[in-house]
């Protein structure tokens, strides 16, 4: 049966009284390749609402070849990924490039495709069609990547982080994407393609040579061949908030001088062994440049976890066989004793009304009695540790089996 050219869309009913809501699909023929202005574009659409493009580009033809794809991605530099999928199982696999020539023989008539990046810095003909997206800031764009898929093959639903024009350049791709805002992001754990655990579309259509698909960053989505098929996704440079932090935080840090430390002079006398006090927290943030703010991603809980280093490459190995509540109550009535590991250096801080333990690097939040006492000796005893609420004894198991104490029975300690 002869697939249509349109699949249905479910669409909202207007509501009177209210302004009609920017189309999802449009024809460009007239006015290539968003068929409208690029100010309305970029006001309606980009980075808000995805975007169907029939005829973006009227009578296309794509710039590359499915053999010239392949070879590029037996080039040594080239960013190549095989994706495969086992419909019977619903097993996805991964391989990476580069690939050989004999690699592409011997796949099957269908569900695989070959992703290759950057494929407008090897092609001039395919960067040409850059040219046609500068209504964005040249440095927004990130690549060209191009896909070819056998009858079937698809990458799976996922959700990208940037914006992306998927523009069809051979043969058909059937696109389903979600709008829903309250979707599940969810990520399936059996394979290392970040795959949609569950993924329900909104939205469904056909995308024929020249038709180009808008996604704003977040929109579930996912896309299958129709037979053999290319597309060209022209994708957007959009780096993390994270990776812009720690950047800016090595070029800042490059700038400073050796002797522009942390200093406390005039402090007064500590009062409780490993605390970190508010008025360290007020000098940090001062050092810093930022507000001593609390909870959990504020500067305390930061610097316990930082301060708790040690500078030597020294780390801690957790225990082989991790001890379960039976097995640790067992030490206890035994009369074991946990001895703190000479590399858990520990400090704690009070963050608003919970109390965070930093040890070695890792965190745990506790009550504070448990906090100081920590702190206070290198040693516990089991007549300690057994009238622990189960909160704090969960945390002392805790760092027990990630080899931060070491359970050590009473002969032993009278050798010591």
């Amino acid at each position: 049966m002869k697939t249509p050219r349109r699949a249905a869309t479910r669409t909202p009913p207007r509501t009177h009284g209210t302004a009609a809501a920017p189309p999802i699909e449009i024809d460009a023929r007239r006015l290539p390749p968003l068929g409208m202005p690029a100010a309305r574009f970029l006001a309606d659409h980009w980075q808000q609402r995805p975007l169907l493009i029939r005829n973006a580009f009227a009578d296309f033809r794509s710039p590359i070849t499915p053999e010239d794809l392949a070879g590029l991605a037996c080039e040594e530099l080239a960013l190549s990924r095989l994706v495969m999928h086992e419909r019977r199982r619903d097993r996805w696999t991964l391989r990476s490039g580069p690939f050989e020539e004999t690699d592409f023989t011997s796949l099957p008539a269908a569900d695989w495709t070959l992703l290759v990046q950057d494929v407008d810095k090897w092609d001039a003909d395919v960067a040409a069609l850059l040219g046609h997206f500068d209504f964005l800031p040249s440095w927004r764009v990130d690549d060209v990547m191009v896909s070819y898929a056998a009858d079937r093959g698809s990458v799976g639903a996922h959700v990208d982080q940037y914006d992306v024009f998927l523009l069809q350049g051979i043969g058909r791709r059937r696109w389903q994407i979600s709008t829903d805002p309250a979707a599940s992001l969810a990520f399936r754990d059996d394979t290392e393609l970040k795959l949609l655990q569950r993924f329900e579309p909104t939205h469904e259509w056909l995308l024929e040579p020249g038709d180009m698909l808008y996604l704003p960053p977040g929109v579930p989505h996912h896309g299958v061949a129709e037979g053999p098929c290319l597309t060209l996704s022209i994708g957007m440079r959009a780096p993390s908030r994270a990776e812009l932090i720690v950047d800016h935080a090595e070029f800042v840090a490059e700038r400073l001088a050796e002797a522009d430390r942390y200093r406390d002079a005039g402090m007064a006398p500590a009062r409780r062994p490993g605390e970190i006090d508010p008025a360290t927290i007020e000098r940090l943030a001062g050092l810093l440049g930022g507000a001593a703010t609390s909870g959990p991603d504020g500067i305390a809980a930061w610097f316990v976890g930082f301060i708790t280093r040690y500078r030597s490459a020294q780390w801690v190995a957790p225990r082989p066989r991790p001890l379960d509540d039976a097995a640790f109550e067992r030490h206890l009535v035994r009369g074991d004793a946990l001895l703190r590991n000479p590399w858990s250096r520990c400090a704690w801080v009070a963050d608003g009304r919970q109390t965070l333990l930093g040890i070695a690097g890792s965190t745990q939040r506790c009550s504070r009695a448990l906090a100081q006492r920590l702190c206070a000796q290198a040693e516990l005893g089991a007549a300690e540790v057994q009238p622990l609420k189960p909160a704090d004894r969960a945390v002392v198991l805790a760092l027990v089996n990630a080899g931060h104490y070491a359970l050590v029975g009473r002969r032993t300690r009278s050798r010591r």
